[in-house]
């Protein structure tokens, strides 16, 4: 298994990163991607990745919720980064105007630029979208004839919205624990998606799925995601794990990568 989503650099994991980080290695996680969220985290993000070398890997981008009135500096220390080391993706990057509009213009721009910089650096880009889903597509739709891939990260929307995303066909949608919470829709949806099309994630320490919904989620609790995956798409455990596994390593090269 290969988390492809997590946020175990940040503060609520202080106390204990080292054992979280080893129960999610004891459970069978082979990778855990680092997705960055503004200037702030990147320290963070460098310091987990620099201790857990060839195990987490640093992904840059400014999260739509942190494009302000400061967005042009912050996508000029993104442009210094992409110029001095390498990066296992961009993000986590999209449109959100959930909690507020007022920057929705700054958002698509500071997200059209990370997309030219990951097409420019032949890097994939982590999708976050909230209440933004045609306006994501819409700025996308430019693009969709270039050699830009990623993963539509926390997918929670609807079967039209999944084809939507599988014209664009160099990406992945990323399944997290969402899909088992009791209130969830996306077990129908996910049965008419495809498995070659899903990859794993967390999103830690958000989103726990059941049996801890409501706790601090860690990368370790990407089996039970995987275990409720294997149970909606009636197939074994060990082929769910095997093909999210090759499918989020279709995007992210992880077995190929220069040791």
């Amino acid at each position: 298994m290969i988390d492809t989503h997590s946020h175990i650099y940040l503060e609520e994991f202080d106390g204990d990163r080292k054992e979280v980080i080893q129960r999610a290695k004891d459970i069978g996680v082979q990778y855990i991607i680092l997705p960055n969220i503004d200037s702030s985290t990147l320290p963070r993000v460098h310091q987990v990745e620099k201790e857990e070398a060839d195990y987490c890997f640093a992904a840059i981008g400014l999260h739509p919720t942190s494009v302000k009135e400061n967005f042009k500096e912050e996508l000029e220390v993104i442009k210094l980064e992409l110029q001095q080391r390498k990066y296992i993706a961009i993000g986590e990057i999209g449109i959100d105007l959930y909690w507020d509009k007022k920057f929705y213009k700054e958002q698509e721009e500071a997200f059209c630029q990370q997309v030219e910089w990951a097409i420019e650096y032949e890097l994939p880009i982590l999708i976050h979208i909230r209440n933004s889903f045609e306006e994501t597509i819409s700025a996308l739709s430019s693009y969709k004839n270039t050699k830009l891939s990623g993963i539509f990260h926390s997918f929670a929307g609807t079967i039209e919205e999944a084809e939507k995303i599988l014209n664009f066909d160099k990406f992945k949608i990323g399944i997290n624990g969402i899909l088992t919470f009791k209130n969830s829709k996306l077990s129908k949806i996910i049965e008419n998606i495809g498995l070659n099309h899903i990859v794993l994630e967390t999103d830690a320490p958000y989103l726990a799925p059941v049996p801890f919904r409501g706790k601090r989620n860690e990368s370790a609790y990407i089996y039970y995601i995987c275990q409720h995956l294997a149970n909606v798409l009636k197939k074994p455990m060990d082929e769910v794990d095997q093909q999210t596994t090759k499918n989020a390593n279709e995007i992210f090269k992880l077995f190929c990568r220069d040791s």
